[in-house]
């Protein structure tokens, strides 16, 4: 049953109004935005809180701080009232999404599955109230379709139409194979909304074809149809290349305060308002007040960081830990001093090694040609002194500090 905005009191629709404009707040859109709004109306006006989607194939165990884009936004959704549907895709997982690859992903295991899930799920916990979470698996309905059931389900969608991919059109355009199963993966995802009954569905914009499926295949179930939000992929510390780990340019949500505030600290200027847009749990009155004042040019881009910083190392370690870090931050960059908690490392090698040996041998570079890079670029020093031979040697000493760049540290623990 429709309810009318003009049926609902004033306080409600200024509730209405509220939410509507948090939840759009940096997203990229909402399909179709009228309908969230007659959702959102209903909602209220019956006091019962909406079904919000998200569903997740867990094909890696680290989450950083691309994935808290849309974890932010289930965060309003939750603080607000509603309910959320976290689906972990242990079904589909095993098919493997093809969004965005130019070849078939690689099918996870039972096992490898389950452990990626766990370890999703307790990361979570640092953005999500995880007992106000429902979390799902999808085996539970889709494991137990017969052949008939999905026979049925694929007859609601055309060949035409899945091939409508832009991954799927480019594969077929340049004569890469396309395999059966992963023309199945839209439809199985959708088909999560369908067995939830879910009112709005979240996720990245390169996943639109796949949560509009949700949308599609609910109203052949003549379902009340979910509203549809997408969120933009956050770019990483390198400005250009979204986040991830592969490409090295990410703020890992399990790393440690320092480390995450340094790395906060290098982002470009540029990218300081989106940040603070989705990533952030301040209120939607202090991220426009900080983008504001960033644009008249009463908030230097330096101090925005350090308030950026402080907020992200804040959400995962603490107050204490945010304050510790961004001292410690002045301390080492502003300053030249050393860091207080450098990790130590006891020395087993030779008591005389190349400096190119002796930062493959820490694990500080991965090769011996990217620690002569390293050199001739000037990012290390030893013992506060920069080296700038590729072939300068050391005598090891007990508590002699290896730097590498401006965040990586190690003291050496020998003993004669």
């Amino acid at each position: 049953m429709l309810h009318k905005w003009e049926s609902l009191s004033k306080h409600q629709q200024n509730e209405v109004e509220r939410q509507l404009a948090q939840y759009k707040n940096g997203v990229q859109e909402i399909i179709p935005e009228a309908e969230l709004k007659q959702k959102l109306v209903n909602s209220i006006s019956k006091g019962e809180p909406l079904k919000i989607k998200l569903g997740l194939d867990p094909t890696a165990p680290d989450v950083h701080l691309g994935h808290t884009v849309v974890l932010n936004k289930l965060r309003e959704f939750q603080e607000n009232g509603h309910i959320i549907q976290l689906i972990i895709g242990d079904f589909t997982g095993k098919i493997g999404d093809p969004t965005g690859k130019s070849a078939a992903r690689k099918q996870l295991t039972e096992e490898e599955v389950k452990v990626n899930a766990r370890t999703y799920f307790e990361q979570f916990g640092k953005v999500l109230d995880q007992e106000k979470v429902e979390l799902h698996y999808n085996s539970r309905w889709l494991s137990t379709l017969d052949l008939e059931d999905v026979i049925h389900l694929s007859s609601k969608i055309t060949v035409a139409r899945l091939i409508e991919r832009n991954d799927f059109s480019t594969r077929l355009s340049e004569g890469r194979p396309i395999s059966l199963h992963e023309l199945f993966y839209p439809m199985m995802q959708g088909y999560d909304s369908v067995a939830l009954k879910s009112d709005v569905e979240l996720g990245g914009t390169d996943q639109q074809f796949n949560v509009l499926m949700g949308r599609h295949l609910q109203e052949h179930y003549n379902q009340e149809k979910q509203v549809v939000i997408l969120l933009p992929l956050l770019e990483g510390l390198d400005g250009v290349e979204k986040m991830s780990k592969s490409k090295h340019n990410y703020i890992g949500i399990n790393e440690e305060p320092n480390q995450m505030f340094g790395k906060t600290m290098s982002i470009p200027d540029e990218l300081i308002t989106k940040y603070f847009d989705l990533i952030t749990d301040l209120s939607l009155e202090d991220k426009r007040k900080t983008v504001k004042d960033i644009e008249e040019g009463t908030l230097h881009p330096r101090d925005a960081k350090v308030l950026l910083g402080k907020t992200i190392v804040r959400m995962y370690h603490g107050q204490k830990a945010a304050d510790h870090a961004e001292k410690q931050f002045k301390e080492v960059f502003q300053k030249g001093a050393l860091p207080e908690d450098i990790p130590e490392e006891e020395w087993r090698g030779v008591e005389k090694v190349s400096v190119v040996d002796l930062l493959v041998s820490l694990n500080m570079q991965s090769s011996k040609s990217e620690a002569r890079r390293m050199i001739l670029n000037g990012g290390i020093r030893i013992d506060s002194k920069k080296v700038l031979d590729v072939r300068s040697v050391v005598w090891i000493e007990d508590g002699m500090v290896v730097q590498v760049g401006k965040r990586k540290y190690k003291k050496l623990r020998w003993k004669r």
